[in-house]
């Protein structure tokens, strides 16, 4: 899979002669359109990088796993403080910046993916390692540099179903254009979306935005989901940027463009 990233990054500007229909990409834009779930989007974590909109509804929610470290952890730290077991994990780094003993939260010095060995580990896997019981709600906060649509593939119905809310950063946006990459992104995204809507999206400001044929597409964004039996549809979210948003780099603003969300309450 990560000769696979190498080879899309490596056609970036280079002419791609069978390209991702614009019906298919409009549709899949179609069915992420944010709802207004009926709870308020409130702000977990700092006004930058490492903070993200979810819905109010928290309560009750069991533990929050959050696959990729980052050098600040004050999402997972906010999570603690609502009584959330924290759950981290990353290969890449030797232990979270989290202010807190190291027996009030656990990390696993593994990369998620979709098969277990020494270095990798599934998410199955790692829930149900720490969190089998299937009536505890829990939470995912992924940001895992491109590898979150495998990792999501490879999750079973049985426990993304467990998830109440999904907090997951999607990388190379942009390569929707690419048939191969469009097919692997909606089934990923289909898959969440069968039993989660989505509720808001944040275009991170560090990569910027790519448009051709007229569809504009941030390259990377933040994405909230929520679970539906949670749901109290009240139409379609149309006040984007949130007022609670934030950039995420010192680099220009980046604002979700409007063919990504009704442009009007419905």
């Amino acid at each position: 899979m990560k000769e696979f990233f190498k080879q899309v990054l490596e056609a970036r500007g280079k002419i791609v002669v069978n390209q991702t229909s614009t019906f298919k990409i409009e549709s899949l834009i179609d069915s992420l359109h944010p709802i207004n779930c009926g709870s308020e989007l409130m702000r977990i974590g700092p006004k930058s990088d490492g903070g993200y909109l979810l819905p109010n509804d928290l309560e009750g929610i069991a533990a929050c796993f959050s696959p990729g470290v980052d050098e600040i952890s004050d999402f997972e730290l906010a999570c603690y403080h609502r009584g959330m077991q924290v759950y981290l994990a990353d290969r890449s780094v030797s232990t979270p910046n989290l202010p807190l003993p190291k027996n009030k939260y656990h990390f696993l010095k593994k990369h998620i993916g979709c098969f277990s060995n020494c270095d990798c580990i599934t998410i199955d896997d790692w829930v149900n390692k720490y969190e089998p019981e299937p009536d505890k709600e829990l939470l995912l906060q992924m940001d895992i540099e491109g590898c979150e649509y495998i990792s999501i593939v490879n999750m079973s119905d049985q426990l993304l179903k467990r998830f109440r809310i999904l907090v997951i950063e999607f990388h190379f946006l942009d390569e929707l254009w690419n048939p191969r990459f469009f097919d692997l992104a909606e089934n990923t995204f289909n898959k969440v979306l069968q039993n989660h809507s989505c509720v808001h999206i944040h275009p991170n400001n560090c990569c910027g935005m790519s448009e051709h044929k007229g569809i504009k597409i941030p390259r990377m964004a933040e994405f909230t989901f929520i679970r539906n039996d949670r749901v109290d549809f009240q139409g379609y979210r149309f006040d984007f940027p949130h007022s609670l948003d934030y950039d995420n780099t010192r680099k220009k603003s980046l604002h979700l463009p409007s063919n990504w969300y009704r442009k009007y309450f419905c």
